[in-house]
């Protein structure tokens, strides 16, 4: 009798084992222990957007099979990424991918809900992005700490020996680069478009230092572009230095030929003295080059009381495809976690870490004292009320708007257009889209 209970419970657990990724029975990504069912098998495509780092995510997919063989991951590295990825997020052609831009509220007819909210908000930061109603259904690659990138040597042969804390500062120091040096003092990245999306990081936390203001305060606000009291904050201030940097000509001589790929080794060999963008793209710049130790990252220069303020949030965070098999859809949680976990991802790309007890790179050593802040959520029943708003006034502030800024380049640098001009009709569109869609304006 003992026998067969024994035999009984050893068939269980085998047929358990078999079918622990059913849909009913899909562990949540804190329940997943790596190291364990080992011997599952399934493959995975990865459709993701990082085409620079393919031998490092094939040395990562190498490193994982050492522990899971039978799992097998194809990377489909994308450039022009975010249109590709919306147009293929309902097929099932992809096993994992990097979320794009989707309504939170549609966020469960494409991809696995990873676990609740309230459990993986404790364990890793920035999960409250790709969540809704309270389930998480993306797990971030890395994070970043929104700031400016620099050449230390060009600053130092400009004479910049503090890093600049206000947009009047800042603009006295790009003007000091063009004075005493040969780089370009602020490049834009025009021409490569996506680029130019960054400025919209700074608007919230950066600005204002108030991590509520984003997906609370911005939907409700009335007006939000005008010119604040206090002239150096707010989002005016943030859009003020671009314009102020085109319109005194501390930019590239031709905007509209930018490059993206070649300002890697521009930025590295001092060819250019500041770039705005998020610190994903630090070791970017340090590897383009035979000067790593010149490139520098720090706050953004606005200061508000006394203090500055760094937005710190997800970068592109994985899905997990709800159309995968089972198996497969049990194989990405695994590489999920080992990706966050074992490789080193984060801290390779300079990235605040995923998981909460990961360690910070050195990038972030000029970040001392300044607060990193990630945007609260938005108020109960408004999840999608900021993407509906970007989407009725056209502005997709921080979610891609970025013809918006490149006209803040063009008018500036050819004096077409007055900035006040610019931000009048940013607040009318914005008000416009209030209007339509009956949201309660707060004076």
């Amino acid at each position: 009798m003992k026998k067969l209970v024994a035999l009984v419970l050893a068939l269980c657990l085998a047929l358990g084992m078999a079918s622990f990724a059913s849909a009913d029975e899909l562990p949540t990504l804190d329940q997943i222990l790596l190291g364990e069912n080992t011997d599952l098998a399934a493959k995975i495509h990865f459709a993701y957007h990082r085409t620079d780092r393919k031998e490092l995510l094939e040395g990562y997919v190498a490193k994982f099979n050492e522990t899971y063989p039978n799992i097998e991951v194809e990377y489909e590295l994308i450039t022009d990424y975010a249109e590709n990825a919306l147009l293929r997020i309902g097929n099932n052609d992809w096993t994992i991918m990097g979320i794009p831009t989707v309504d939170k509220d549609e966020l469960s007819k494409y991809f696995v809900p990873l676990g609740s909210l309230e459990v993986l908000d404790g364990l890793y930061n920035f999960m409250s992005d790709k969540s809704f109603d309270g389930i998480c259904y993306g797990l971030p690659s890395t994070g970043n700490a929104n700031g400016v990138l620099y050449n230390k040597a060009v600053f130092a042969a400009a004479g910049i020996t503090e890093l600049p804390k206000t947009p009047d500062e800042f603009i006295a120091d790009l003007k000091l680069i063009k004075e005493k040096t040969d780089a370009i003092p602020l490049y834009t990245n025009y021409a490569a478009g996506w680029t130019m999306g960054a400025w919209d990081a700074y608007v919230g936390v950066a600005s204002n230092g108030d991590p509520a203001y984003m997906q609370q305060v911005l939907p409700h606000a009335k007006d939000p572009f005008a010119k604040q009291a206090d002239e150096g904050t707010g989002p005016y201030a943030v859009y003020k230095i671009l314009y102020d940097a085109a319109a005194e000509k501390l930019i590239e001589e031709d905007y509209t030929t930018t490059d993206w790929e070649g300002c890697k080794g521009m930025m590295n060999r001092g060819e250019i003295g500041t770039m705005v963008l998020g610190s994903w793209a630090y070791t970017q710049m340090q590897e383009a080059g035979d000067k790593p130790e010149d490139i520098g990252y720090m706050a953004f220069p606005i200061t508000v009381n006394g203090k500055q303020y760094a937005p710190a949030g997800g970068d592109y965070n994985f899905g997990i495809n709800v159309q995968a098999t089972d198996d497969e859809k049990l194989a990405s949680l695994y590489y999920l976690k080992w990706l966050t976990h074992e490789s080193g991802f984060t801290f390779v790309e300079g990235g605040v870490p995923i998981d909460k007890n990961g360690e910070y790179p050195e990038l972030y050593a000029a970040f001392a004292g300044i607060d990193m802040l990630a945007d609260e959520p938005a108020l109960e029943g408004e999840a999608t009320l900021l993407n509906e708003l970007n989407s009725e006034s056209e502005l997709n502030i921080n979610a891609g708007g970025n013809t918006k800024v490149q006209e803040i380049v063009e008018h500036g640098f050819n004096g077409t257009k007055d900035f006040d001009e610019i931000m009048a009709d940013w607040n009318e569109a914005w008000s416009d889209a209030q209007a339509t869609l009956k949201v309660t304006v707060n004076e």
